[in-house]
C-alpha cells in the first residue's frame, strides 16, 4: 500500500530525524510502500500555509497514496476543526490515517470506528454552528437590526435623467440594470407607474 509520511518541526534548530526514523520503521514492519515524505521545517503547527502539507493534500486529491502516516496528531493538524475537516476529506477519498504515538489506525476495524465517530462530531459541530448563526440572526431581527448586505445607494437624479431623456428615454428595466438595482426598487424610488418606454 502506498503511504505518505508527514513530519514537521517548529524551528530550524529542531530535527525531524527521530520522527522519520520511527515512521520508516513502522512502514517497514507493516510492509507498506513509501510514496513520499512531506516535511515542513521551521513552521508552527498553527500556520495554515505550510508548503509540504499543501503538497500532501494536492497529492491526496490526486489519489497518489492510500494512507497518511504521522508521528503525532499535532504534527499535521493545527486545530480540532482542521483535524475533523482533513480526516473527513481523507475518508471521502478512501485514504486511511495513522498516528503512530497515539495508536490511531483507520486501516483496522477499531480505527474505522474512529473515522465514523469523528465524522459524527464534525456534523454535530456544523449543526451547532448553524443553530448559533440562526439564533444570532433572530436576535438581531428582534432588535430591529438589518440582516444581510447594506442596500445599494440609488442616484435618483441620474435615474430621472435616464428616464426622461427626450431623445433616448430608457425603460425601467434598462435603468435598473444600468444602476444595479431591482426594477421594483427603482419604481418605488421614482414613485411613478411602470410603463413601457420605446427603446
Amino acid at each position: 500500500m502506498p503511504v505518505a509520511i508527514y513530519a514537521r518541526v517548529s524551528t530550524g534548530e529542531q530535527d525531524v530525524t527521530n520522527q522519520l526514523h520511527q515512521l520508516y520503521r513502522y512502514c517497514e514492519a507493516r510492509g507498506w510502500e513509501l510514496h513520499r515524505e512531506y516535511v515542513d521545517v521551521g513552521l508552527s503547527g498553527a500556520k495554515a500555509d505550510r508548503p509540504e502539507l499543501e503538497a500532501l493534500m494536492r497529492d491526496a486529491r490526486s489519489l497518489k497514496f492510500k494512507c497518511v502516516l504521522v508521528w503525532k496528531f499535532d504534527r499535521l493538524f493545527r486545530s480540532v476543526e482542521h483535524m475533523l475537516g482533513a480526516l473527513a476529506e481523507f475518508r471521502s477519498l478512501g485514504i486511511d490515517f495513522v498516528s503512530l504515538t497515539e495508536s490511531i489506525d483507520t486501516t483496522t476495524p477499531a480505527g474505522k470506528m474512529v473515522f465514523t465517530m469523528l465524522a459524527a462530531v464534525a456534523e454535530f459541530e456544523r449543526d451547532l454552528a448553524r443553530e448559533r448563526t440562526c439564533a444570532g440572526m433572530e436576535r438581531a431581527r428582534t432588535a430591529g437590526k438589518r440582516i444581510g448586505r447594506p442596500p445599494l445607494a440609488l442616484d435618483l437624479a441620474r435615474a430621472r435623467r435616464l428616464r426622461n431623456d427626450p431623445e433616448h428615454p430608457m425603460s425601467f428595466r434598462q435603468i435598473a440594470k444600468e444602476m444595479r438595482v431591482s426594477v421594483g426598487k427603482l419604481h418605488q424610488a421614482l414613485q411613478e407607474p411602470i410603463q413601457k418606454v420605446a427603446t
